[in-house]
C-alpha cells in the first residue's frame, strides 16, 4: 500500500475549514510519517492496542490523536489521557471513565445514532438531549461536536438526507441548551462529498488517502 501520487491535489479539492482525519486502521507507522509530511496530520484509530503501538511510535511527530471507533469501557483508561479527540462518546459510563482518568477536559464527540441501525453503535438521536444534560455534570468532557454514520449503500440522496439530520439536530441542541458545538464528525471514503454538502467540519477518510 502506497500514499496515493495526486495526494496533494485530492487535499486541494477539500475546504480549507474541514479536518481531515485519517483513518489509519490498515497503514503503519511509517506511511503515516509521510502521510504526514504531505500535511494530513490528525490521524484516526479505532483499536485501542493499535493506538498505543503507534502512539509510542510516533511521538517524534507529534500528530493529533482522534479515536474514532467504539472504545470499550474496560480498554478506556488506556488511551483517554492520550488521546485528543474522541469521535464515539456513547455511554454515561463513559463520560465517567473520562472524568476520572483524564487530567485536562477532553474533546468528545457523541455519536449518535441517527438511523437506528442494530449494528452501530451510539446514542439514540431522541435520546440526545437526556443524554448531554447528564454529560454537563462532567466537566472534563469537553462537547465539542457530534458524530454519526450513514448507511451504507443507500443512495447519495438519503445519505446527504441523514447527514443534514444531524445538522439540524446540533443546530436545535445549540439553540435550546445555548451552547456551541462547532464540530460535525461525518462523511468517510465512500460518502465524504455529501458530508461537505451538509456541512461536516471532520471526514474520517481510509482508503481514498492510499493505493495498493
Amino acid at each position: 500500500m502506497h500514499l496515493r501520487e495526486d495526494i496533494h491535489d485530492f487535499l486541494n479539492t477539500i475546504p480549507e475549514y474541514v479536518t481531515v482525519v485519517a483513518a489509519t486502521k490498515y497503514v503503519g507507522a511509517v506511511l503515516m510519517r509521510e502521510l504526514y509530511q504531505n500535511g494530513v496530520t490528525n490521524f484516526g484509530e479505532n483499536r485501542v492496542e493499535a493506538f498505543l503501538e503507534k502512539y509510542e511510535n510516533l511521538k517524534d511527530i507529534n500528530p493529533t490523536w482522534h479515536f474514532i471507533g467504539h472504545l470499550q469501557r474496560n480498554k478506556a483508561k488506556k488511551v483517554i489521557d492520550k488521546i485528543d479527540y474522541l469521535h464515539s462518546l456513547d455511554s454515561i459510563e463513559l463520560a465517567k471513565i473520562i472524568e476520572k482518568e483524564r487530567n485536562t477536559p477532553l474533546n468528545c464527540f457523541i455519536e449518535v445514532s441517527i438511523n437506528l441501525e442494530e449494528s452501530k453503535n451510539g446514542v439514540p438521536y431522541m435520546d440526545i438531549d437526556s443524554f448531554i444534560e447528564e454529560v454537563f455534570l462532567y466537566p472534563k468532557v469537553k462537547i465539542v461536536g457530534l458524530m454519526m454514520m450513514a448507511i451504507k449503500g443507500d443512495t447519495s440522496l438519503d445519505i446527504k438526507n441523514q447527514f443534514e439530520r444531524l445538522r439540524d439536530l446540533r443546530n436545535r441542541l445549540e439553540d435550546k441548551y445555548k451552547i456551541e458545538i462547532p464540530y460535525l464528525s461525518m462523511g468517510m471514503s465512500d460518502d465524504y462529498k455529501e458530508a461537505l454538502e451538509a456541512s461536516a467540519t471532520h471526514i474520517r477518510l481510509g482508503r481514498i488517502l492510499w493505493k495498493d
